[in-house]
């Protein structure tokens, strides 16, 4: 049997997965600043996280899954003042969505949700920890920076030294700063803006100091995976690295794990581009399955492409796949890894979470499943499904499912439309028949005529 092995940033290279405590696995990701709703590249982190947590379940570990809520930074304060509210009532709101969109797309709740101003008062102990081991210091504006001159391995997880960074970032002239990549712990409060009381003064957490202190103390100062958007590489966890080794003194993550970005039609998804859409927006046109499933079909690394097309195709696809699981009464089967689809399987995910192959598997499955019919073989498919995410509601009911548009298409108007195609091939009447189908086809929906009759399905 094949063994797991995960591409790690830190290394830039496939390393064999060891965890720290046999059979259990420690896993903490960065989860979303709540101020608006979440878009394409909030769920790509939700679902590719969300895929990696059940596979190492599936695996056999026992896994104790971190995300984290920012609840409190610049942008939040900013939303919450110009809309004339209390940044909580924003938050939870937000929040509120987030957990509707993730469930939507079928991603289950993590172990912990940890929100940064529930951590306040850990996050000063760290800060003076690190004010106490030289790596901090307070400026005399009441903030207080994390000094990277301290820390000499500041830098693995980019690859750059600090002097290529000093070179080639651009950082805002800080009069209270000792080096320009300083980085702040604590901010000093403004007028009119939340706060809390520390030795230092009025004011709240940077962002970077809430991860390392809710990861340090949910999982421990060592855990084994530390995961997010490649966004979040340079400067956020090379800084909570820093943080998180300057307080603790030993090693703080083994596995780090990035997926890769969202772009629209090969751009960059901007705001200022016009090509921005949150999930909300992408579901009122696609069934949340098929967003999962197109996010699933890419490598979790490589860059995602986002278009109407490729989810159009996407659509295909998994209806391809519903396809064969439809007019058969999948038997609940345990899976044998020792056999052909199901090895395959498992060497596609132990390689990095190869899902584009491990797709290609389910799709041989299905090829057999259509010319078979076989319970057994349906209730394979229904379950390897189920390990990403997919292939677990009723054939029939995703085949069908989708709002009715400005014609509507009910599915009580599609049957009456059947119904009269059939009574009119009786009456040998095959051009109005042929006109029903062509109609219906013209709204998106298919017909199969079979030996039970006539099924229809979105396409």
């Amino acid at each position: 049997m094949t063994t797991l092995t995960l591409y790690n940033t830190l290394s830039r290279k496939k390393e064999v997965f060891v965890p720290i405590t046999p059979g259990q696995v420690r896993m903490y990701v960065c989860g979303m600043t709540v101020y608006d709703y979440c878009h394409l590249g909030h769920a790509r982190v939700l679902v590719v996280f969300d895929m990696i947590t059940r596979w190492l379940r599936a695996s056999g570990y026992d896994v104790d899954y971190v995300r984290n809520v920012t609840d409190i930074d610049d942008k939040i304060i900013k939303r919450a003042f110009d809309n004339g509210e209390a940044f909580t009532a924003l938050t939870q709101r937000f929040i509120d969505a987030m957990h509707e969109d993730g469930a939507a797309l079928g991603v289950l709740p993590p172990d912990h949700e940890p929100r940064a101003t529930e951590y306040v008062g850990k996050m000063l102990t760290m800060i003076q920890t690190l004010i106490d081991n030289d790596h901090a210091y307070a400026a005399s504006n009441g903030d207080v920076y994390y000094a990277v001159g301290s820390f000499p391995t500041y830098g693995q997880l980019s690859g750059k030294t600090l002097e290529d960074l000093r070179a080639g970032e651009r950082v805002e002239i800080d009069p209270y700063k000792r080096d320009p990549m300083d980085f702040v712990l604590w901010k000093a409060a403004k007028p009119g803006e939340p706060s809390w009381p520390s030795p230092w003064g009025e004011g709240r957490p940077g962002w970077h100091i809430e991860c390392s202190v809710m990861g340090g103390d949910l999982l421990g100062a060592h855990f084994d995976i530390h995961g997010g958007g490649q966004d979040l590489q340079f400067p956020h966890h090379e800084n909570e690295i820093a943080q998180s080794e300057g307080a603790h003194g030993c090693k703080f993550v083994n596995y780090w794990l990035h997926n890769g970005f969202v772009r629209v039609d090969d751009e960059k998804m901007s705001k200022s581009l016009g090509n921005f859409f949150t999930i909300r927006e992408v579901l009122k046109k696609y069934d949340a399955e098929v967003v999962r499933f197109f996010i699933l079909r890419a490598h979790y690394r490589s860059p995602l492409n986002y278009s109407d097309q490729h989810l159009d195709d996407a659509k295909a696809a998994l209806n391809r796949l519903y396809t064969a699981l439809r007019g058969v009464n999948a038997s609940s089967v345990e899976i044998d890894w020792h056999t052909p689809q199901p090895t395959r399987f498992k060497e596609a995910m132990d390689d990095d979470f190869n899902t584009p192959e491990a797709l290609a598997a389910l799709f041989d499955i299905a090829a057999g499943l259509n010319k078979s019919r076989d319970a057994t073989e349906a209730g394979l498919l229904k379950k390897l499904g189920g390990i990403l995410g997919l292939l677990q509601r009723d054939p029939e009911e995703y085949l069908q499912a989708g709002p009715a548009g400005d014609d509507g298409y009910t599915p009580e108007r599609i049957q009456g439309l059947i119904d009269e195609r059939l009574a009119a091939r009786k009456a040998k009447d095959f051009k109005r028949s042929d006109n029903i189908r062509d109609e219906l086809k013209a709204a998106g929906i298919a017909l199969e005529d079979g030996p039970q009759g006539t099924t229809w399905r979105r396409e």
